[in-house]
């Protein structure tokens, strides 16, 4: 479909950008700090999901649908910082206003959710996908949707297995400081500056030019 020279010329690219601190950089890390190795993964997972998704929907035309509505760039932002925010003041309650449910660590399937609608509503993201994927793709070789399907699908792998390693390393280093006392107050207070820097970044995000 895609020959070797396209296929290694798009793997360097996203390494470069996984490289790059960025959202989901932070999002795997604090919750690798705050909840361990299986946080960190629970994490990598949901934003591997949530690129699949994003995917889809370049592949298909949904995201030129909702990119071609103007007041989706603020919909998407907005209702992604009202999230983040509310997930910083989840991390920040005390214990003894939560449910108990709520005083538990956080399960491996609630932070993978997280994280998959934390990826979704990043309107950046979805804008992201629709721009960067078809730069690779050859319509000489015909079915560019197999081929911006596969594309992501290359993509989703490689931040399942780069996110991972993160996940690991940070939750190493979450489970050390765990063992310490007064440790777990600033973990909390960490993803909740976290949570509460993602959601700033998404409101002074610019909107993207007619041209995008």
């Amino acid at each position: 479909m895609m020959d070797a020279g396209t296929l290694s010329l798009f793997a360097l690219a996203v390494l470069a950008l996984f490289a790059s601190p960025g959202p989901n950089m932070a999002f795997v890390m604090s919750h690798g700090l705050a909840h361990g190795v299986r946080g960190g993964f629970a994490a990598a997972l949901g934003i591997s999901a949530a690129d699949l998704v994003h995917t889809l929907c370049a592949a298909t035309g949904v995201t030129a649908l909702i990119a071609a509505w103007p007041p989706s760039f603020d919909i998407l932002r907005y209702a992604g910082a009202l999230y983040l925010l509310w997930l910083a003041w989840q991390a920040l309650r005390p214990a003894d206003a939560r449910g108990a449910a709520d005083t538990q660590p956080a399960g491996f399937a609630r932070i993978m959710r997280m994280a998959l609608l934390n990826n979704l509503v990043n309107p950046k993201a979805l804008l992201f996908f629709m721009v960067f994927l078809p730069q690779f793709v050859e319509p000489a070789r015909g079915h560019v949707t197999l081929q911006l399907l596969a594309l992501g699908a290359i993509l989703s792998v490689m931040a399942l297995v780069f996110n991972t390693v993160l996940g690991a390393f940070s939750g190493q280093i979450g489970r050390r400081l765990q063992a310490r006392p007064r440790v777990a107050k600033f973990q909390a207070g960490f993803l909740a500056f976290v949570m509460a820097g993602l959601a700033l970044r998404l409101l002074l995000l610019d909107r993207p030019s007619k041209g995008v």
